[in-house]
C-alpha cells in the first residue's frame, strides 16, 4: 500500500505566499479580505468597550473572552507569517501592544485589573499600516490620517483612562459604576472639574492631575492636526523633504524643482 503524500516544502511556501498575498496584496480579494478582519477587530472593541458592564454574564463572558483570544491569536499568528522578517515584526510596539491585549483575554483572572488596557487595540488598529493600507488608501500620508490618529489617540485615552478609574477607585464615593467612571474622566480631561465626582487621596489627586494635563495635550494635537494646512507626501530627490503643499513647483527647503503627479493631489 503506498504512504500518504506528505507536505513538501513547496507547499509551505505556497501557503505563505498566500497568506502574504491576503494581508499585503491590493487585489481585490486582499482588500475584502482585510475589511472582513477589520470588521471583526472593530466588534471585539465595541466587546471590549462594554466589558465592563457584560462581566455579570457570568460564565457565557468568559467563553466570549476565549473565543476572542483565539479570533487574535490566530490573527497575530497570521501577520507574523506574512511578515518577511519576524525579529522585525516583533520590535514594533504595535506588536507588543496587541500581544498584551491578547494575554489579558488568555488569563483574564490574572489580569482582571488591567482589562481596561484592551481598549489599546483602538489604537493599535488606527495606527496600523494594516488599517491605512485598506480603507485609507486614499488618506494615507494626508492631513485626514493625522486627524484620524490624533482622534484615536484622545479616545482611546479616553476609555483606558475611565477603565482604569473604574479598576481602581469603584466603590469609592461617586464611582458606583462604569458611567460614573467614563463622567469623572470625562469632566476632568476637559477640566470642567464640576466637582460632584472626585478621586479620594491623594492617589487620586494625582490621577486627575495627570489626566488633565495629558487630556490638554491631545486635545491641542487633534486641534493642531485639524488646523494644519494640508500637505502631501512627495519626498524630496534632493534634501529629502518629505511633506510639501499640494500645488508646490519647488521645495521649500532646498528649492529643488518638485515634480508631484497629478493622482497626488
Amino acid at each position: 500500500m503506498d504512504d500518504p503524500p506528505r507536505a513538501t516544502g513547496d507547499d509551505g511556501l505556497r501557503l505563505r505566499a498566500r497568506v502574504r498575498y491576503l494581508y499585503h496584496g491590493s487585489q481585490p480579494p486582499a482588500v475584502r479580505f482585510r475589511l472582513a478582519v477589520i470588521g471583526v477587530d472593530l466588534v471585539i472593541i465595541a466587546f471590549f468597550l462594554a466589558a465592563p458592564i457584560l462581566r455579570n454574564m457570568g460564565w457565557a463572558f468568559y467563553v466570549i473572552d476565549y473565543l476572542i483570544a483565539v479570533v487574535l491569536a490566530v490573527d497575530l499568528a497570521a501577520r507574523a507569517y506574512a511578515y518577511a522578517d519576524i525579529r522585525d515584526w516583533l520590535k514594533r510596539p504595535i506588536v507588543w501592544v496587541d500581544l498584551f491585549v491578547l494575554a489579558t483575554l488568555l488569563f483574564p483572572a490574572w489580569l482582571f485589573n488591567l482589562g481596561f488596557l484592551r481598549m489599546l487595540r483602538l489604537w493599535t488598529l488606527l495606527n496600523s499600516d494594516f488599517f491605512w493600507r485598506t480603507v485609507g488608501r486614499k488618506f494615507d500620508d494626508t492631513r485626514v490620517e493625522g486627524v484620524v490618529r490624533a482622534l484615536a489617540n484622545l479616545v482611546t485615552f479616553v476609555f483606558v483612562a475611565t477603565g482604569f478609574v473604574y479598576a481602581t477607585f469603584r466603590g469609592a464615593p461617586g464611582v458606583g459604576g462604569y458611567v460614573d467612571a467614563l463622567y469623572f474622566t470625562v469632566a476632568t480631561l476637559t477640566t470642567t472639574g464640576f466637582g460632584d465626582v472626585t478621586l479620594p487621596g491623594a492617589w487620586g489627586k494625582l490621577l486627575s492631575i495627570a489626566i488633565m494635563l495629558t487630556g490638554i495635550t491631545l486635545f491641542l494635537r487633534l486641534a493642531q492636526a485639524l488646523i494644519r494646512p494640508s500637505k502631501i507626501s512627495f519626498p524630496c530627490d534632493r534634501c529629502g523633504l518629505h511633506k510639501h503643499d499640494p500645488d508646490a513647483v519647488h521645495c521649500k527647503a532646498c528649492g529643488n524643482l518638485l515634480c508631484i503627479p497629478d493622482e497626488g493631489l
